[in-house]
């Protein structure tokens, strides 16, 4: 049975490639981008079953509107795909106030108004599923990625908080953490004017390897995208798909050092609760 999806970023990296498989095999797609152009072609092949508008989730009112106007036109839509976002590559110190307001409003208060939006369709028609494309970096930090990481952090406690809220209503969500991939995310990335003092230190290092070509990337894009659509497809959905080697490792790092850290202060935490007897 063919199912309906919205997926916003459509028209390149995972957005584009999830669109070209759900229409492979026979779904219906209501996609969203900034540039629907990139979508034409797309459009000649599949008129009957592909809905594109053009959205700038910067715009938050453009965004309630748009999830409107396609539950409207097709009805039913069984998955939301969250997945337009960009990066920030540069030092926090680099980045100017408008660099932080575009991506705070593409990544996260975009991302957030959108599944916000989509909530009461999702609950009328009894369910749906919501894939939040998040990265590695929702669970890891780089020097030099600090807007990102902010925006990343953010929707991932967003969603897991919002997971609780909708689980009675049959509305699943996965907050997917792919690694490096060799999509056009590079080619995308804002770049703030350098400061000279950041030379040599971790967060121009960290530049200076994504930008030379040095940084191999590891992760297929294709066989991430048709990992998510299986995830979708499955009875209970994980609330986190890692996906690559490289997430995998880098995840699983973090997580244990910051478990190792919180065990390091059991006392600590425990000595500030009221004791006892001051309770008794």
């Amino acid at each position: 049975m063919s199912k309906t999806w919205l997926i916003t970023g459509a028209s390149s990296g995972f957005g584009r490639s999830l669109t070209e498989k759900l229409l492979a095999r026979g779904d219906r797609v209501a996609a969203t981008s900034r540039n629907t152009q990139a979508l034409d072609d797309l459009r000649e092949r599949h008129a009957d079953r592909l809905w594109v508008e053009a959205l700038d989730l910067r715009d938050l009112h453009a965004v309630r509107e748009t999830v409107d106007h396609a539950f409207s036109e097709l009805g039913r839509i069984d998955t939301i795909v969250s997945n337009a976002g960009y990066g920030v590559l540069g030092a926090a110190e680099e980045t100017t106030d408008e660099q932080l307001r575009d991506i705070v409003d593409t990544n996260l208060s975009g991302s957030i108004v959108l599944i916000r939006s989509a909530l009461p369709h999702l609950r009328a028609q009894g369910g749906g599923r919501v894939l939040q494309v998040s990265s590695e970096g929702g669970q890891i930090a780089y020097p030099g990625f600090s807007l990102y990481h902010a925006t990343k952090w953010g929707i991932e406690g967003f969603v897991e908080a919002v997971a609780k809220e909708m689980a009675p209503f049959g509305i699943r969500f996965t907050l997917v953490e792919p690694g490096p991939a060799r999509t056009n995310f590079g080619r995308g990335l804002v770049q703030p004017e350098p400061i000279a003092a950041y030379d040599g230190t971790p967060a121009h290092q960290t530049r200076d390897a994504l930008l030379s070509g040095d940084w191999i990337v590891t992760g297929d894009p294709e066989r991430m995208a048709a990992t998510m659509i299986a995830v979708v497809d499955q009875a209970e959905p994980p609330l986190r798909l890692v996906l690559g080697k490289t997430s995998y490792h880098a995840v699983r790092d973090a997580l244990s050092t910051r478990l190792n850290e919180l065990e390091a202060q059991r006392e600590i935490a425990f000595s500030t609760d009221y004791q006892a007897e001051e309770l008794a």
